[in-house]
């Protein structure tokens, strides 16, 4: 048997153990966990892309003269051809700085009726091939109850050689990953519609992580006794709302969480906007995220891009990214940004949840004096009341369902001029 070890320290992925142990089980190097955020977001930015048919306004991209027209068929429609206008931007390309095995794009775009927006990415792998455009989201903001408006979507079956998407992520394919990318935003228009979509923002991360099956607890970050001040949504009083979005209950975890974040920026749904909703049903302004978030590919309210785009129609400015540690997160409670955090764990694994899942969000709003991590959790113990939401895990315990699963993944959602917390020098926001 060996002996006992004690963690002592956790600094810059080294941790620092007890001089109990034997010396050559001294010292533990975790793997590195490369994550690298670009976005897009000023004329500066926007401007130094390739142009075809698009042109920078106020800091936003949209059209200038359309390059051609596209016949598209809204699998989700009634099967007519609609005919649109496009114009398309390419980004300068992105070196990762290490071979990246993912990426998750974002955007924050209006999309006045009769238009929508499509987002794309390509590489360079490690094997000098030049990758096929792959389409990471169509995008609108609307319900699809418009002329020559469609039903937002992700775009399954494009996997080859290179890679695949899986749902709203490139994944590499085996012995494969980019070391450099680029994204492509094409702006679509009902042809002979002066209408024309606006996107604020477009940025991607991407990551490749080491296979964790657990890590180590992160260091405090400064943010205990630090708890947010988000109302609490319960995603079990949905159950069975609306079926053409997924019927509610767990299938709304995202759009939930969504929801909770927009409330606590006033920035949520007027009652006009959610007066559609059954009166009986309880806190309108989720129905109207899921309505709003939902793939109809997907079939369901968790893309996650869409989630942030959404945000994003609602005056924020909202992306994905991955975090690499409770401790970063904790920097953006300091600021006052509540987190969407993406998790997966066995009942049990998480003590005081009270189930199990393979994939869950939840809001990070603080910590606990101990560091604990204190969350708006909409399916906490699975009991049909906003009262029982606020919940508090064990650090170690949600890392471990939070990190190893979605590689830290969350959404950030800001006011515009709300300032972020620093960044490492490898920034992952």
């Amino acid at each position: 048997m060996t002996a006992p070890r004690t963690l002592t320290a956790l600094i810059a992925g080294v941790v620092v153990l007890s001089s109990a142990v034997l010396p050559s089980e001294a010292v533990k190097v975790a793997p590195p966990r490369q994550i690298a955020f670009h976005t897009w977001t000023s004329n500066a930015d926007f401007l130094a892309g390739a142009h075809s048919g698009t042109t920078v306004t106020d800091g936003s991209l949209t059209f200038g003269q359309a390059t051609g027209t596209t016949p598209y068929v809204d699998p989700f429609g009634d099967g007519t051809a609609k005919s649109y206008d496009q114009a398309s931007w390419v980004s300068p390309p992105v070196s990762t700085g290490f071979g990246a095995t993912e990426l998750i794009a974002s955007w924050n775009a209006t999309t006045p009726p009769g238009t929508w927006v499509e987002v794309s990415m390509a590489g360079k792998t490690n094997l000098g091939a030049t990758t096929k455009w792959y389409v990471l989201g169509r995008w609108t903001g609307g319900d699809n109850t418009g002329a020559g408006d469609i039903h937002r979507t992700s775009v399954p079956s494009q996997g080859d050689t290179n890679g695949r998407v899986a749902v709203d992520t490139f994944v590499a394919a085996k012995n494969r990953w980019v070391d450099r990318w680029q994204l492509k935003v094409t702006l679509y228009r009902l042809s002979g519609s002066a209408q024309a979509p606006l996107v604020r923002s477009v940025g991607a991360v991407s990551s490749r992580l080491p296979s964790d099956a657990t890590v180590a607890v992160s260091p405090l970050g400064g943010a205990e006794g630090v708890v947010l001040d988000v109302p609490t949504y319960s995603q079990e009083t949905h159950i069975g709302h609306y079926p053409q979005w997924d019927n509610g209950g767990e299938a709304w975890c995202s759009a939930t969480s969504t929801a909770m974040v927009l409330d606590y920026y006033n920035a949520g749904p007027t009652a006009g906007e959610t007066s559609w909703v059954d009166p009986a049903d309880a806190d309108p302004q989720v129905d109207h995220s899921a309505r709003h978030v939902f793939d109809y590919a997907y079939d369901g309210a968790g893309n996650w891009p869409f989630n942030t785009a959404y945000a994003g129609t609602r005056g924020m400015d909202a992306f994905v990214t991955r975090l690499r540690s409770l401790t970063e997160a904790e920097q953006f409670i300091k600021a006052g940004i509540p987190l969407v955090a993406s998790l997966s764990f066995k009942k049990g694994d998480l003590p005081g949840a009270g189930y199990g899942t393979n994939g869950h969000l939840m809001v990070i709003v603080g910590f606990a004096p101990n560091g604990d991590v204190v969350v708006n959790d909409p399916a906490s113990h699975l009991i049909a009341s906003n009262d029982q939401v606020r919940t508090t895990y064990n650090r170690a315990a949600f890392e471990n369902a939070w990190v190893p699963h979605s590689g830290g993944l969350v959404y950030v959602i800001h006011p515009a001029g709300t300032p972020l917390p620093p960044h490492e020098p490898q920034a992952n926001w």
